[in-house]
This record gives C-alpha cells, structure tokens and sequence, in this order.
C-alpha cells in the first residue's frame, strides 16, 4: 500500500478523538437528502389515490423526472459552494466567504430563470420524451406551471427538509383532496413548503455573521487539524465586513 506520507501518518487512535461530532453532523445530513426524497415520493402516494389515478401519476411522475435531472445540476452547485465556504473560512476571509454564496445564490437563480423559461415554452411537447397518450400529455402539459416554479425555487434552496413534512403535506393533502383540486393542489401545497424553505434559507443566509463563522473555524482547525490561523490573519478578517 502506497500513500503520501504528508497527507497520513499511519493509523493512531487518535483518529477517533472527537469524531462523534463528524458522526453525527454526517447522520443528520443522510437524514436530511433522504427526507427531500421521501418527499417528493409522498407526492406520488398521494396522486395515487385520486381519481385517474394512472394519468395523473403518469403525468407527475414525468415532471418529477424532469426536476431531478435539474435537481443534480444544483445540487453539484451545492456541493462546489460548500468546499469553496469552507476554504474562505479555513483562511480566515469573512468576505470572500460572504460574496461566494451570494454570487453562488444568484447564479443559481439565473439558472433556475432561464429553465423556467425552457419548461414553459415546450410545456406542450416536453412529454412526447416519455409517452405516446395524449391524455398523459395534456395532464402533463397542464403541470408544467407548477415544475416551472419549482425550478426555481429549488435553484436557490437545498435542505431544511423540516418545512416540508409540517407544512407541505398537509397543505397538499387539503388542495388535492379537501378542494378537490387534484394534482395541481397536491403538488401545489407541497410547492408552498418549499418556498417557505427559501424564504427561511433566505433569512439564515442574511442573519449570518461571517466574522464569527471563521472564528468558530479556527477553533475548530485548532481542535481537530493542528492548524491554526495567524493572529495577524485573524485581525484582517476581524476587519472585513
């Protein structure tokens, strides 16, 4: 076996010192991913018992198919922004790390915008991809507002999966079954669950104070990595905004 001899020492018990806090912030992000899955599947069980239940599952599930391949793009994005944060921070540049999830944030609504746009003009032929059935197509095509809007929003938020269960659900059970609003309102009521995740994704990215991020860094850097960052380092970022 061959490794670099910079990167690793050999294995030590050290290893496993403090690595609960790394277990448990990797078992609340499993959790997290799965409960965004599960939910959008909850749509498909629920579409299930309405009335027409074929189309209207066929026709959701095509526009779902679609949203998860939007869905990967982003979440790539996601995962870019996270390593450049955590770089900005590890360095000690409040700033940096401020401005790369603003521009991240915009970028991905610019993207969000412009597949919007794509699923509006091709609402009336995007389905000849999956099916033949023109009642399945009209169905879908019928849809096709709804995937519009939850393009962009998903653009822009990634988790928070909590906003879903308490408030979607419900919500689209009530429109799907109680106003008789069929799919539109069961995907609708979802809908709204995730804009009040972007809305408190929103907030939280407002309200975060950057200078105390890259403080609570440098302990962190002290604790697990052996590094640290230079006093003088840390008085710049103290300056930054």
């Amino acid at each position: 076996m061959v490794w670099c001899k910079e990167g690793w020492r050999g294995f030590s018990w050290a290893a496993f010192k403090d690595i609960w806090p790394f277990v448990t912030l990797s078992l609340a992000s499993a959790v997290m991913l799965c409960l965004e899955l599960w939910y959008m599947m909850s749509i498909v069980i629920l579409t299930g018992h309405l009335s027409n239940a074929v189309i209207a599952v066929g026709a959701l599930t095509i526009c779902l198919n679609i949203n998860g391949i939007e869905f990967m793009l982003f979440l790539g994005i996601n995962a870019a922004i996270s390593v450049r944060v955590s770089n900005e921070l590890g360095l000690g540049h409040p700033r940096a790390a401020k401005y790369s999830v603003i521009v991240t944030v915009l970028q991905s609504l610019v993207i969000g915008l412009i597949l919007m746009a794509v699923v509006l003009v091709a609402k009336d032929y995007f389905a000849y991809i999956f099916t033949s059935n023109e009642e399945m197509r009209a169905a879908t095509s019928k849809l096709a507002f709804i995937l519009a809007i939850t393009m962009v929003l998903n653009s822009v938020q990634p988790v928070i999966s909590g906003c879903y269960y308490v408030f979607g659900l419900p919500l689209g059970y009530l429109l799907g079954y109680r106003a008789n609003l069929g799919v539109e309102g069961v995907w609708g009521g979802m809908l709204c669950g995730t804009a009040l995740q972007t809305l408190l994704l929103l907030i939280v990215l407002y309200k975060t104070n950057w200078k105390k991020e890259v403080a609570q860094t440098a302990e962190r850097m002290r604790k697990w990595g052996g590094e640290d960052i230079s006093t003088k380092k840390i008085g710049v970022a103290a300056n930054e905004a």
